[in-house]
């Protein structure tokens, strides 16, 4: 894969639109921490963001099944790029001008998702898409692991505000380094507006059961137990450990399991892809699981190791799967669905915690969220077509 041009130019988009997606939240962190802005300030700023992410994906899966998908990634990364300056100027200053700002960028960002996802399926052959998945994720993870540290190192050397412009830069790389793909867009038919073409993507989605199932599965997993570890992992390691050592290698296992996991998967061809990949996703139940009772911390360790593992041997076949089996012409909008979803409901499943928490407690709540983790992959995998993430016979397009 390194040796192919078009693969790392789009790899390195890929990965600047990610690096730039991640950095923002933890540069203005630090913003709070020097008190030029206070913590309900970037709340409102980050939910600005959400906001225009969610707006933009099923917009953009339209657009980019209707136009170039390296056109709505040059336009959506120059919108980011471009309104994140305004972000540092309103810093301090002007939240109204900050959380407008923020909004746009999430527009550029949640534009790129389904266009970047489509592209690939261009750029790469079918055969390599697998690697090439498991290569940007493996990317994602290591900066992950490292940005923190090297965010902190820069912020002795350089102000908030240039970070922030910082990540306007990796934006407007993600614009303008991607390759150009090869997909020739079908014409729309006559008087089709944008419902409609976003219906013509859910009756694709509608084709494959095994995306269903699967979308179903990752949702019940995020909403619950990535929600759920969020806002009690912190809790524990400061009660039950007395120590903030816990979450730091908690988060630490996480990532450094996922980039296991992403290692793996490069290589590894199951025999029953789907179950093996739901499987996976099913791993995550032992982190909300490890929280419930009060062992050793390196069982908590351990178990979000596993989650991390988990998560990518699922996360790449089921990008890979998706660029194999939709239609070309409708991949971008039944991308968007997976993001709309998975991504959607995170904050969702974040403000129902905490108070679920306050009214019952923890230990009800996580109990629940690790049944939940366990069983909806097992739910998902008894749709036959999930077996190998694949139609278990030719269906003609509709």
């Amino acid at each position: 894969m390194l040796r192919s041009l078009s693969f790392l130019r789009l790899w390195t988009g890929n990965t600047a639109s990610g690096l730039a997606t991640w950095a923002l939240p933890f540069i203005l962190g630090l913003a709070v921490l020097e008190r030029s802005l206070s913590a309900v300030d970037l709340g409102i700023v980050l939910a600005a963001r959400t906001a225009g992410f969610l707006v933009a994906v099923p917009v953009a899966g339209v657009l980019a099944d209707r136009h170039s998908r390296r056109g709505v990634v040059l336009w959506a990364g120059l919108i980011a790029g471009l309104a994140t300056p305004l972000i540092a100027t309103g810093m301090g200053r002007s939240v109204l001008l900050m959380a407008t700002a923020a909004a746009v960028v999430g527009v550029g960002q949640g534009a790129c998702r389904p266009a970047f996802q489509a592209l690939t399926a261009e750029v790469i052959a079918e055969d390599r898409r697998q690697q090439a998945n498991a290569a940007m994720t493996l990317a994602v993870r290591v900066t992950t692991l490292v940005a923190p540290g090297l965010t902190a190192l820069l912020s002795q050397f350089a102000s908030t505000s240039a970070l922030v412009i910082g990540t306007g830069v990796l934006w407007l790389g993600a614009a303008l380094i991607p390759p150009r793909g090869t997909f020739t867009p079908a014409p729309a038919a006559a008087g089709t507006r944008f419902f409609g073409e976003f219906a013509d993507g859910l009756r694709e989605a509608r084709r494959h059961p095994w995306f269903l199932a699967g979308l179903g599965a990752l949702t019940a997993v995020v909403a619950t137990g990535y929600s759920a570890t969020g806002v009690v992992l912190p809790l524990v390691s400061r009660d039950r450990y007395d120590s903030e050592t816990v979450l730091a290698a908690g988060l630490t296992a996480y990532t450094l399991g996922a980039l296991a996991g992403a290692v793996v998967i490069a290589r590894w061809r199951p025999k029953r892809q789907g179950w093996t990949a739901l499987a996976g996703l099913g791993c995550y139940g032992f982190a909300p699981l490890s929280l419930l009772f009060p062992v050793h911390p390196a069982f908590v360790i351990a178990a979000y190791a596993v989650a991390g593992l988990g998560i990518e041997l699922f996360n790449v076949p089921w990008f890979t799967a998706t660029q194999r089996e939709v239609e070309p012409g409708k991949l971008a909008r039944v991308s968007s669905l997976d993001f709309l979803f998975s991504y959607g409901l995170a904050p969702a499943g974040l403000a129902f915690i905490a108070p679920a928490i306050d009214r019952f407690g923890a230990a009800p709540v996580l109990a629940a969220c690790a049944v939940v983790c366990f069983a909806a992959p097992a739910a998902a995998a008894l749709v036959p077509s999930s077996r190998d993430f694949r139609a278990t016979a030719p269906i003609k397009s509709v």
